[in-house]
Formats: structure tokens, sequence, C-alpha cells
């Protein structure tokens, strides 16, 4: 879809003398002279500052409404006058910009000319390539250098299925299959199958299904997500998306070229518990670069992993948020060192619902300077995990906007009554995070 989106924009402005085609950029002698890079994961942002005639703003506001009708909800549009910011900090947008334009030696042509002046676009713009993968058949590869928070899928299912008994299910998948597309019914039919015998479709969906969303009784079997293997230290996260229909895939790590991808299958706790369960619902014994570590630091990760467990169940204990809520909060400051520990990213799924308790802990007591802070590192973390379309995304947004508006508002006391804007300024970090999980001596 980039290379059609560069090439729309190509021609569009053709005979815009201010708009130059360089060995691997567009760019816009406007304003702030705003590029756009051939290569789409290259791409951060596309802004400008409003400075001398003010040509810019119509040639963002022209880029932005192509970029709509291919991208959808993909764009995300914002203006700092308004106190919007883009996704990304001005540091990764800088050190995008030098490496696109440091990519070649600049040699700008306007766009007016034979075809022959313009570089070839690649039409295959995914950010990975299907590969067979030792021991685990078919994966999904980066194809480039992806970035953590990048979507790299966004996907239909072939069809929707609740959990039934196998014989059940097989009937159910036949009746669907033929509904589908002869290209639909292929792709489902080259899925692996973990569980041969005479229910065979009920097998690939065993093998091949992903709930829609956690602990959902409705799964769903897709045509590229279900080729993603897993691995319980994953770099990505997927996430059913009920107002779309649709399930994305995140990447929660920077991945560099080469990397598979992978999600977890859903479940944590000690490696035991992780095999028995992948066995029982997958038809596999897991052997990634966490199964398979040496048996001292295996058990490292299991200790780590059971007290992952029972912090989160203390960070999310009701009872306790209204007689000890400082021991929550301090539960889930906890948890998110072990997290990080443990997992080697700030990025990871767990993360959006640790900031969610540590925000219903704080509201419940009316401090709401906290729960400002706290809903916006849990919207962020969201935004990085399912994208600014994902409806808890928005659900955390609304929060952060309007603390009070949650249902546990002062539910237990106002003891930590706090103004929304009245967090302390002029501290360090280290002083600002003391001061967020009341850590003050």
């Amino acid at each position: 879809m980039w290379a059609q989106f560069i090439d729309i924009i190509r021609k569009y402005y053709q005979d815009d003398d201010r708009i130059k085609l360089c060995n691997s950029y567009i760019e816009f002698e406007s304003g702030e002279h705003p590029i756009l890079p051939l290569d789409g994961y290259k791409f951060l942002r596309f802004s400008s500052k409003i400075c001398g005639d003010g040509t810019v703003t119509g040639y963002i506001r022209t880029v932005r409404h192509i970029a709509q009708t291919i991208f959808g909800l993909r764009v995300r549009p914002w203006t700092e006058a308004a106190d919007e910011y883009g996704f990304y900090d001005w540091r990764d947008v800088h050190d995008s910009r030098r490496s696109t334009i440091g990519d070649t030696a600049m040699t700008p042509s306007h766009f007016a000319g034979e075809r022959s002046d313009y570089p070839i676009l690649v039409l295959n713009d995914k950010l990975f390539e299907v590969l067979g993968i030792v021991n685990k058949g078919r994966g999904l590869v980066a194809r480039c250098n992806i970035k953590s928070g990048t979507r790299i899928l966004c996907e239909k299912p072939l069809f929707l299925l609740r959990g039934t008994p196998d014989e059940l299910l097989h009937c159910d998948v036949a009746s669907k299959l033929k509904a589908l597309s002869k290209e639909e019914q292929r792709q489902f039919l080259s899925l692996h199958n973990n569980f041969p015998g005479k229910h065979s479709f009920a097998g690939i969906v065993k093998t091949n299904g992903l709930p829609c969303g956690p602990g959902a009784s409705t799964g769903g079997v897709y045509p590229e997500i279900s080729l993603i293997n897993h691995s319980c230290i994953p770099n990505c996260h997927n996430a059913w998306n009920e107002e779309t229909q649709r399930e994305t895939i995140h990447a929660i790590k920077d991945i560099v070229a080469g990397e598979e991808i992978t999600i977890s299958y859903g479940r944590g706790g000690p490696a035991s518990e992780r095999q028995a369960f992948l066995q029982r619902n997958f038809g596999f014994n897991c052997q990634c670069e966490l199964c398979t570590l040496p048996r001292e630091e295996l058990q490292a990760s299991d200790a780590r992993r059971i007290l992952i467990r029972e912090l989160d169940e203390k960070a999310g204990d009701p009872f306790t948020a209204g007689g000890e809520p400082l021991a929550n909060l301090w539960s889930c400051q906890a948890l998110l060192a072990l997290l990080i520990d443990e997992y080697g990213s700030r990025d990871m799924a767990l993360i959006p619902r640790l900031y969610y308790d540590a925000f219903q802990i704080v509201i419940a007591h009316g401090d709401e300077a906290r729960a400002m802070v706290f809903a916006e590192r849990a919207y962020k973390a969201r935004v990085n995990c399912e994208g600014e379309d994902g409806p808890e995304t928005k659900r955390a947004k609304g929060f952060m906007q309007n603390p009070r508006s949650h249902l546990s508002f002062a539910l237990y006391s106002k003891m930590w009554e706090t103004a929304q804007n009245s967090q302390p300024r002029n501290i360090d970090e280290d002083q600002f995070e003391r001061w967020l999980w009341r850590r003050q001596d």
C-alpha cells in the first residue's frame, strides 16, 4: 500500500515545481521541507511548522487526505496548537529523516520527465515475509527493522467459531468453508494441523485459532496471522478489535530484519505450566529461547513469573484496595520492575493493565493528579500494543482526559484527594516517580 500511496503523491504533484523526487524520498520545498521516504518502514510523521508563504499547510492537508483514503485509521492527524502531539518523539523523527536522506546522495529531479527517471518502487510493502522456520513449519520473518509500536498486521478472520466438541466443530468449519472463495479455502487448508485424525478441520482450528480477546469463547482463523508462531518472550502482541472485527499485530520490541515475528498464545506462569497448556491446547512443546535456557536460568525465570502472578493478584485485589491502597499501589510498582526484568521491555502487553490497576487504586481514593499520570501511561502503552483505534486505548484516553469519569472515583474515600493538574513541577525523574508511587519519606 505504501508504494501505491507514493505513486499517487508523485502523479498528483507531477507539475508542481516545489515537489522534488530524490533517490530515496520525496521532498516538499515549503515550510520546514517535510519529506516522504520511498521505503514505508522509514516513515514516522509528515509535518511542518507554518512559515514562509504558508503553502505547506495545503501540502500537509492534501497528503493527509490521500493517506487516509489508503490507510484509514492508521493515519493520526494532530496539531501542536491544540496541545496534540505525534506518536513518535522528535528524536526518533530526526533520526529517521537523517537515515532517509543519508541513504543515497541527494540527486533531486522534478517530476516532469520520462518514467525511467524515477526509481523502481517495491510493490510488496509488507514488513514481513512467510518463510519456513526450523522445527516450526511456516512463520513470519521481518523484512526490515521494525520499531516497537508498529502495527505489522490488521487482518479480518476467514471465519469466527465458538469452542465446541471436535465433531461439531468439524461440521461447523465444513459449512463455513463453502462460503469462502477458492483462495480463502486454500489458505485455510494450507494451515498446519497438530491434531490429525477423523476431524481434520477441527484440528486445523485448534492448532491455528486465536481467541477474540482474553477469555473469549469465540475465536478466529486468519490467512497470515495464524502463521505467527508462539514464544514465551514474544516480540509482538495480538489483540482483537471488537469494533472493526479485526485482529491486530503490533511490535512490542524493536525487531531487526531477519528476526522471526512471534506472539504469546496466552499463558504465563512457570515453564511446566506453560508447556502443559501449549501441549493440551495447541499440540506442541515450546522450544523458544526462554524454555531452552540452562536449568538454573530457567528456574530463576520461573521464580520471577510466579512472583509476577502473585503481585498481579495483589495489585488488582478490590478488597485490599479499599483498606490498604498503599500496599496495592506498591505491588503495582514492584510488578512493573519485575516485568521489565523478566521480559526486557517496557512495551509488553501486561504494562497497560498494570498502569490501569494503579489508576483504579488512586482514583478510588480521590487522587486525580496521579490518576491522570497513570491513565496517560496506560493510554500510551495501549497505543503501542493495540493502536489508536483499539477500544481499550480509547477508553484509557477518556480516563486520561477526565479521571473522575471512572465509576470508582472516590468510591472508597477522599483521603488522597488532589486536583487533576496538581502534579509537581521542576523536579527530576526520580523525584517524580517517588511522588507518583507515594514513596516520599
